[in-house]
């Protein structure tokens, strides 16, 4: 051999380690500080999307409960009112049941006789039906104001006409009351249709 074919050999070899480096390099990974490898960016693009989803549910969930919170918070005052209705309705059917007992001591208060309202018993009996009036006033309970008003279907209830001032309310055949403002007996009333009284 002669030296220009060592030569030569020693160039090809040269080259071949450098083919060599260059191999290595390509499969170098980017922290190594070689090129960013082909299979990173599918990883981060697959963890953004898995954290879009995750953050979509978080949001759904949240949603969800503020419209829980808020169901609830309608379930509990639609409890209440509920509640507070049916304690009035209750009230209600009781003043109906003790007006009648009302209506009775009232008249026997205003029809006794002038010769025994000195007497105890009967100081008695107005006794309760003072007592009386003011229970109902506690209850909320107020009389329907009914003689000289114009008449008004909503609270009165006519039983007859009589010759008077048209639509005004002539005499009064049973008292009204409301609880509160809704009208539990309304006033049997006797109303004017016009013409002389």
């Amino acid at each position: 051999m002669t030296e220009s074919d060592e030569r030569t050999i020693d160039r090809r070899a040269g080259g071949m380690n450098n083919e060599n480096e260059e191999a290595e390099n390509v499969g170098a990974s980017p922290a190594d500080g070689g090129p960013p490898q082909a299979g990173a960016e599918p990883q981060d693009a697959d963890a953004t999307r898995q954290l879009a989803e995750a953050q979509e549910k978080a949001d759904t969930y949240y949603r969800n409960w503020q419209r829980s919170a808020a169901d609830f918070i309608n379930y509990k005052r639609r409890v209440e009112q509920e509640r507070s209705e049916a304690a009035r309705f209750a009230s209600a059917a009781l003043v109906i049941n003790l007006l009648p007992v009302y209506d009775d001591l009232e008249r026997a208060v205003d029809n006794v006789d002038a010769q025994l309202a000195g007497l105890n018993w009967v100081q008695g009996v107005v006794q309760i039906q003072r007592k009386f009036r003011n229970l109902l006033d506690a209850m909320g309970v107020t009389e329907i104001p009914a003689a000289g008003e114009p008449f008004d279907p909503s609270k009165h209830e006519a039983v007859a006409n009589q010759p008077g001032e048209e639509g005004k309310i002539l005499h009064v055949v049973q008292k009204g009351y409301q609880l509160g403002d809704k009208v539990i007996r309304p006033a049997m009333v006797i109303v004017g249709q016009g013409g002389e009284s």
